[in-house]
Order: structure tokens, then C-alpha cells, then sequence
């Protein structure tokens, strides 16, 4: 699945074509199905035609006229039958491809993005991600149903229409050809102008999208603040932006349809006298007149509707593109070809003189080596951004090293494919990340095999039934976006009872006790002991008194560990932890 999703096509066409292939079956059975209604388009005239020309030969008052007329009439219900029939085949089999279609580009796209590094989710809003993701599989449907709906059945009944009107008439035909081509001149003149502004207006949709999800996702923030209007006026900058591109877009696209206005009614007047000079002069017969201009007439709509197709998909190929730009950003982190599945019977954690940094020339790690035994509970302390979350960042593999190495029980994690990485730690954040689904579902999701009874333990472990017995449907309770149903210890205690699930041999704690009570802090410490006792534990901690459990203190400074030691060897020592000791304030580490 990796390989597939890293070989998607990045041009448009080579994108589309290739999820074709997926489903050739069902595709080229929508186009069999739709060849009978080209036929009865061009068909249908020429029956017309000939019976009309029957019609005149005949004397009104006849006791038998339809013998006469029973070539041209089965010949017009045979066309229209069998072209019903087709159309219905091919709504049909719509209803199946289309769906898979969509589903297939969603999955595949989604399954890239969801593969970049964390650096890119930091960069790029959620909701303007998440508009091009689901856009991209619209558009290409879009964009296919009319080639295939509109632009392969308009050109087979040009072609058909064309060798029967060549039959009749060779002017006529030349004067249809002539007409087409300077048509569909002006059409590819125009459609690359049209194309890009349809692409920037996408852009600046996404865009907008993304800032009011942004701007509803911090709700609570903008009510506490009493920024609603704020946020309005800060949105309308967007909302100025998009109705701007928009004009832009729609513009380019009114200038096209003058010019092919004006053309289709010189074509128009062109064609209707010199139809009637023709009848004058005996050129041709009165059903030839019938099938010329029925034709015509059938062919300009057809036409200007191929045209108003063509700014259309010229809009959605602009869309497709701006949504496509989520495959133009390679990974940034990526497995070797050859990585293997990390295999973690201990959990010794090793950095070998490891070089790290996000600036260029701004080392936040400098050959940094450190060992950490297997099972060993170690707390990570310092000032803000001295490079404890970094640490982590880097043991978790969210970014690549300058240089040196990582190592998992000997395993040089960059070797190793990213998900059996991740598949080995627990990680509690400080701010913990819960979905829109039940309390049950978010537990369990620290392991997906896990039973209700397994689940249930956890959850008592971690101290959640308390609140959890409070509501109405218990474990089936919706938690609400990211939790917000729930108050921050809740949150917290159900991303403990997840970690506590998972079992993993590696587990880290990013103050994940700090939004509980001290009571109930004691409480899950004393479980954390029981429960997770073999494994390896890395504690970040701005309340240094929570460390008294702990093995070792690694204290950071500037990117370097400057103090390795437990908590009374290192107050002993009346260095940089024990001045951070007595500049707690409240048990909390200053800024």
C-alpha cells in the first residue's frame, strides 16, 4: 500500500487515468452503454428527413399511409428505444462506479498527506487540508462524467452528423467543419486564462475554509474574549479575497461565451440563407432541409453545451490542480526501502551523538549521546525550550537528524518502518488529543483488539469511571471535538487510560498528570507504577516534586544535558537542579 500511495500520479490527467484503470470494467462499460445515444442523435434526422420527403410525395385522403411511412416511423421508435434503453444501462452502472471512484481517490489521497512529516501538519491548516481532500475526488468525478457524458458523445454525433450531411450536401458540410473549428479555436484560446483563475479562486477558497475552522476550533477562545465580531472582520479579508477571484473567474469565463455568441449567430444566419437558396435553386429536396437544419440546430446545442462543459471543467481542472498540490509536497520523513519492523523485548533507548536542528545554523542538539536502560522511569526537566520536547520529538522520529543515530535495543529507528516505531511507544501529551467518538471508542484506541472488559480495567487504572458512571450513556458517551464535552482532567485521565491499554514497552509522559488533582494524581502515579512497571518511562516535567519516583533526572540546558542523577543526588549537588527546585513557583517551573 505505501509503494501505490508514493506512486500516485502528480499530473492531472495521469491522476484520473490511473483510478480509470482501477474500475476499466465499469468504465468501459459506461462508455458502451452511452454509443447509442450518439446514434439516435444523428439517426434521427436523417428518418426525419425521409419522411418528410414521403410525406410530400403522398396524396392526403389515402386509405393505407403508414405502409409507406413504416421505414422512417419503426426507424425513429427502434432509435429512441434502443437509446432509453442505453442511457438507463448507464445510469445504473453510474451508481456503482462513481462512488468507488470518489472512495478511492479519498482513501489514496488522505493515505499521503497522513504520511507527511509533523512539520507540515504545523505549517498547513486542518480545514484547508481537509476542503482539498475532499474536493479533489468531486472535481475528478466531475471532470471524467464530462468527458465522457458530454465530450466523447458530442464528438460521435459530430462525426456521424457530419458523413450525413456529407451525403447531402458537401457545402453545408464544409460550412459545419469551418464553424467547429474556429469555435473550438476561441475555446482553447481562452481556456488556459480561464484555468488558472479557476485554480486561484480554488486556492482562495481553501484558504477561507480553512480559517473559519480554524476560527470555530477556537470558539471558546473568541466567546471568552468577546471577539465574535473581530473574527468576522478578520474572515472578511478572506471573504473579499474569494468574492474578488471569483469575479476574476467568472469574468474570463463571460468574455469566452461573447465571443462564441457573436460566432454561432453569423454561423446561424449564414447557414439559414443559404439553406433556403438551396431549396430555391433545387439543390436539395424539403426533407433534406429538415435534416440540415434539425442537424444543425441538434449540433450547436450540443456545442455550446460541450462549451459551457468546457469552462466547467476548466473550473474543476483549476480545483483538481490546487488539491493536487497535497501530492507535490514530498515526505519529509520517510521509510528506507529496506526498513524493517522494530522488534523491542527491553527498551534501552540509546543517542549517539545526535545533530539536530530546525534553523539552519541553530543547533538545538550538538553530538548529544545519553543511555537509557531498559525499564528505567527517567524525568526530563528544564527551562522552556531548552530541548526536552525535542528529545522526544526525535525518539519518536516527527523529524529527521543532521547526524549520529537513535537506537532501540541496538535498532537504529531511522532503518525501521515509522508505524512499528510508533506501534511501540505510548505517548500521553500535555494537551491530549481526543476524536468526536465515544468514551469507549477513544479508550480503545490505544488498542483496537482490546475487549470491553480490557478497556473497562483501563479506564478504572487511569481513574475515569467516576465521571464516566455520571453520564447518561456511559462509555458510549460522545466526547464532542477534541473532547470538548470534557473537562481537562477527564481528557487527560481517558489519554492515560488509552497509554495504559497500548502496553507499550516505551512510554512517555508529557505532564500528563498536570490538569489533575494532586489526590487523583497520586492515585494514577501509584497505577502507573503497578501497571507499567517494565516499562521504559520518560517523564517531562515542569512540576519537579512528581519526580521523586523517578530513576533518573536528565536536566537540559541550551540543548545539552548538563545534570544526570536522581532527585536527592542532584538537590546534593546544589547545581542547576536544585536551582530549579527553588524557583518552583506553586511546583511549577518559571519561564
Amino acid at each position: 500500500m505505501p509503494e501505490e500511495i508514493n506512486a500516485l500520479p502528480r499530473t492531472l490527467f495521469n491522476f484520473i487515468l490511473y483510478f480509470v484503470k482501477r474500475q476499466r470494467v465499469g468504465f468501459g462499460f459506461m462508455f458502451f452503454t452511452l454509443i447509442l445515444w450518439p446514434l439516435h442523435e444523428s439517426l434521427c434526422p436523417y428518418f426525419v428527413k425521409i419522411l418528410i420527403n414521403r410525406l410530400v410525395a403522398l396524396t392526403p385522403g389515402m386509405a393505407t399511409p403508414f405502409q409507406p411511412l413504416a421505414f422512417p416511423l419503426i426507424g425513429l421508435l427502434t432509435s429512441w428505444l434502443l437509446m432509453e434503453l442505453s442511457v438507463r444501462a448507464n445510469s445504473i452502472i453510474s451508481i456503482y462506479v462513481w462512488p468507488k471512484f470518489r472512495k478511492t481517490i479519498r482513501e489514496s489521497v488522505l493515505s499521503y498527506t497522513q504520511d507527511q512529516s509533523h512539520s507540515y501538519f504545523a505549517e498547513h491548516l486542518t480545514g484547508g487540508l481537509a476542503n482539498k481532500i475532499a474536493e479533489l475526488p468531486r472535481a475528478c468525478e466531475h471532470i471524467l462524467d464530462i468527458i465522457i457524458g458530454n465530450f466523447f458523445c458530442t464528438m460521435l454525433t459530430f462525426c456521424i452528423s457530419l458523413g450525413i450531411v456529407f451525403q447531402v450536401s458537401r457545402l453545408f458540410c464544409l460550412i459545419l467543419l469551418v464553424f467547429v473549428a474556429i469555435f473550438v479555436a476561441l475555446t482553447i484560446a481562452n481556456i488556459k486564462h480561464i484555468n488558472t483563475t479557476a485554480k486561484i479562486h480554488a486556492e482562495s477558497i481553501s484558504a477561507l475554509d480553512g480559517q473559519i475552522v480554524d476560527s470555530l476550533g477556537c470558539m471558546l477562545a473568541v466567546r471568552l474574549f468577546a471577539r465574535t465580531t473581530y473574527e468576522l472582520r478578520y474572515l472578511n479579508r478572506y471573504q473579499t479575497d474569494e468574492i474578488k477571484k471569483s469575479k476574476k473567474a467568472s469574468w474570463a469565463i463571460q468574455k469566452d461565451n461573447f465571443f462564441k455568441g457573436l460566432l454561432t449567430l453569423i454561423f446561424l444566419v449564414i447557414t439559414l440563407l443559404t439553406l433556403v437558396y438551396a431549396w430555391n435553386t433545387h439543390w436539395i429536396t424539403i426533407g433534406d432541409c429538415s435534416l440540415i437544419t434539425m442537424t444543425f440546430l441538434n449540433l450547436m446545442g450540443l456545442i455550446w453545451h460541450s462549451s459551457f462543459h468546457i469552462t466547467q471543467i476548466a473550473k474543476e481542472v483549476g480545483v483538481s490542480k490546487a488539491a493536487l498540490s497535497l501530492l507535490s509536497t514530498p515526505h519529509e520523513i520517510k521509510d528506507l526501502p529496506d526498513a524493517t519492523e522494530l522488534l523491542v523485548p527491553q527498551g534501552t533507548i540509546c543517542l549517539d551523538k545526535v545533530t539536530f536542528h530546525y534553523k539552519p545554523k541553530t543547533n538545538v542538539f550538538s553530538q548529544l549521546s545519553v543511555q537509557i536502560q531498559a525499564g528505567e522511569k527517567v524525568g526530563l526537566v528544564g527551562y522552556s525550550g531548552s530541548g526536552k520536547t525535542t528529545f522526544v520529538h526525535l525518539l519518536l522520529r516527527l523529524y529527521n537528524l543532521d547526524s549520529g543515530k537513535i537506537l532501540i535495543d541496538g535498532q537504529d529507528i531511522s532503518k525501521v518502518t515509522q508505524a512499528s516505531l510508533h506501534a511501540q511507544i505510548a505517548m500521553i501529551p500535555q494537551d491530549p488529543l481526543l476524536f468526536h467518538r465515544t468514551i469507549f471508542d477513544n479508550i480503545q484506541y490505544g488498542r483496537l483488539d482490546a475487549t470491553a472488559e480490557e478497556v473497562r480495567e483501563a479506564a478504572q487504572l487511569a481513574h475515569c469511571m467516576g465521571f464516566i458512571e455520571q453520564f447518561n450513556k456511559g462509555f458510549q458517551t460522545m466526547v464532542g471535538e477534541r473532547g470538548v464535552k470534557l473537562s481537562g482532567g477527564q481528557r487527560q485521565r481517558i489519554a492515560i487510560a488509552r497509554a495504559i491499554l497500548k502496553q507499550a514497552p516505551i512510554l512517555i509522559m508529557d505532564e500528563a498528570t498536570s490538569a489533575l488533582d494532586s489526590i487523583t494524581e497520586k492515585f494514577i502515579q501509584n497505577n502507573f507504577t503497578s501497571v507499567m512497571q517494565q516499562a521504559t518511562t520518560l517523564v517531562i516535567a515542569h512540576r519537579l516534586s512528581t519526580l521523586h519516583y523517578m530513576d533518573r533526572i536528565l536536566v537540559f540546558d541550551q540543548g545539552e544535558i548538563i545534570e544526570d542523577g536522581t532527585v536527592p543526588d542532584l538537590l546534593a549537588q546544589k547545581g542547576h537542579f536544585t536551582k530549579l527546585w527553588h524557583m518552583q513557583a506553586d511546583g511549577f517551573l518559571p519561564e
